[in-house]
């Protein structure tokens, strides 16, 4: 039997020296070695060491109040910023000190899209210089742009660059970033010899990929895993090992509060795929009607006219805010036979979790690695996708985050929006104090928002509509009072919800005037508070 991998946690974090480019898996709380993370911030603020740490995740490592967002704010109020000299993420949105920190230029801070992280790590496990995509063209990421750089300091050492590539004539962007030389990771289960499964885990998200990014040459690092509990050698059956134990250096046991499966969820096990429920079991109650639900079921009406055209079930991405409700109001409908959804953390099916929660399903009946989903959504292999919008301009340029004063990065955004053939932009109208409501099948704007959503140019773009032109993707932009359509001449009004005034609710609160032809009713069933009844009018066509 091998020696033992298994050690108390001081001993492991040892191995963590200053100045190490140190990768950490995390979609949120799911995957993420919490454990590991905050011994090794203890560490340093009991001894000064390791410090200048260069920080790389697949999404982010933690939760409002947890994780990363801990160390930020205790970074933060005792004004010591020595311990992390960069950050790579692709989402920083639930840790406000982390953003305070980054736009007080105090640390470098880079963003990537989630699938360009996650293939990253692959192509640096492979001993390739990085990414080459055209994910990003035309956008933030493009290194005639900001090349993922969020402040003065990032611009200025350019530590993670994007280069321009020609291929054929065509252009593509390279991402490149320090190799890590340290890995922490997390499992459910390790034996001695460092073999670790991954069974009670909301996902898989790109363990395997971080560790080995951080074995590959030229410089061989150090992987470290957090894990529940301890098997003896030989007793993890193959098929569930995901990354096998000559990968891995040292094994700490975490305390459970330092290993939930999801931000407020300790353990269930219709999360972790070993208990598959009945999909009716997973309804949850039904949502009152208001203007969040109809822009979910306008896009849902999308999603049913995709299956018609068709002819079978398609498979689809939905993002987080009213995209993510989609997925109740498919299971609402009764339409799970012919729409299968999938998260872009890797779940395919059930019943999405939303908040700091989000990357988790109940009841999936497929969970992929992260690297591998985005595949699906890379390469248009999904037939559609819904994401959210913050703004929308006279091109049809997207951006769905990213304002001053507020960077919370792209998530997965970047590759989805990029691969999906059908694309659909879900939001409200507006932004700011306002009061919308639905009344008697109709919208009635009791006080409208004076944050005007749809601008002659948006602040970043994160979406290239001629470059999605270029591609052949079919784009609507789907809001309470509205719907858009995406044509080479800029934005077309298609229909507009009942009680609304074309003039004054619509083209009054927008920065650029869109092409008017004939405008239609948006579809009344919308704004009914009973189901739609949906799946009697799929089951005569397909």
């Amino acid at each position: 039997m091998p020696a033992s991998k298994v050690v108390n946690v001081g001993d492991a974090l040892l191995s963590v020296w200053d100045g190490d480019v140190v990768a950490v898996s995390g979609f949120n709380i799911a995957t993420f070695p919490e454990y590991l993370l905050l011994k090794l911030y203890d560490m340093y603020k009991r001894v000064g060491h390791p410090r200048n740490l260069f920080l790389i995740c697949d999404a982010f490592p933690g939760a409002p109040g947890r994780g990363i967002d801990y160390i930020a704010r205790d970074m933060f109020e005792r004004r010591d910023f020595e311990f992390i000299r960069g950050l790579l993420f692709p989402f920083y949105g639930f840790s406000e000190a982390l953003q305070k920190i980054i736009m007080e230029n105090l640390v470098e801070a880079y963003s990537w899209g989630i699938g360009i992280m996650a293939y990253w790590f692959r192509e640096v496990g492979s001993g390739r210089p990085g990414v080459l995509t055209r994910v990003g063209l035309g956008t933030i990421f493009d290194p005639r742009h900001d090349g993922g750089a969020l402040n003065d300091l990032a611009r200025e050492r350019r530590s993670v660059k994007v280069d321009i590539i020609k291929v054929n004539g065509e252009e593509y962007l390279l991402y490149r970033a320090p190799k890590p030389n340290v890995a922490l990771i997390r499992g459910s289960t390790a034996d001695e010899l460092g073999n670790l499964s991954m069974e009670d885990e909301a996902v898989y998200g790109t363990v395997l990929g971080i560790a080995q990014a951080a074995k590959a040459m030229p410089r061989k690092g150090v992987v470290i895993a957090q894990v529940l509990r301890l098997a003896r050698f030989g007793s993890i059956p193959p098929q569930l090992v995901v990354v096998p134990g000559p990968l891995v250096d040292y094994v700490v046991l975490a305390p459970r509060e330092y290993h939930t499966q999801t931000a407020t969820i300790d353990y269930d096990p219709t999360i972790s795929g070993r208990v598959i429920p009945p999909l009716d079991t997973l309804q949850p109650p039904r949502v009152g009607l208001d203007t969040r639900k109809v822009i979910a079921r306008r896009a849902l009406l999308e999603l049913v006219r995709a299956v018609e055209e068709e002819g079978r079930l398609i498979t689809i991405n939905l993002g987080v805010g009213i995209p993510a409700e989609i997925s109740t109001l498919i299971v609402e409908e009764k339409l799970s036979d012919y729409i299968h959804v999938t998260v872009e953390s890797g779940p395919w099916g059930g019943l999405a979790l939303l908040g700091p929660d989000f990357g988790a399903v109940k009841g999936p009946y497929a969970i992929l690695s992260m690297p591998d989903q985005f595949t699906i959504y890379e390469g248009g292999i999904v037939d559609a996708a819904s994401l959210g919008f913050l703004q929308v301009d006279e091109e049809g340029n997207v951006n769905p985050s990213m304002l001053p004063g507020r960077m919370p990065g792209p998530g997965g955004f970047p590759v989805i929006a990029e691969g999906a053939p059908r694309l659909y932009f879900a939001g409200e109208f507006t932004a700011g104090r306002r009061d919308v409501r639905i009344v008697d099948g109709e919208v009635k704007i009791v006080s409208d928002g004076d944050v005007r959503k749809f601008v002659k140019r948006v602040y970043k773009v994160l979406w290239n509509a001629k470059e999605g032109l270029k591609r052949g993707q079919k784009v609507k932009y789907i809001t309470e009072r509205a719907v858009f359509e995406l044509t080479p001449q800029g934005l077309k009004l298609l229909e507009v919800a009942p009680g609304i005034d074309v003039e004054k609710h619509i083209l009054a609160k927008m920065e650029f005037n869109p092409i008017i032809g004939t405008i239609e009713e948006m579809d009344r069933d919308i704004f009914r508070d009973e189901p739609m009844n949906l799946v009697v009018k799929l089951r005569k066509h397909v």
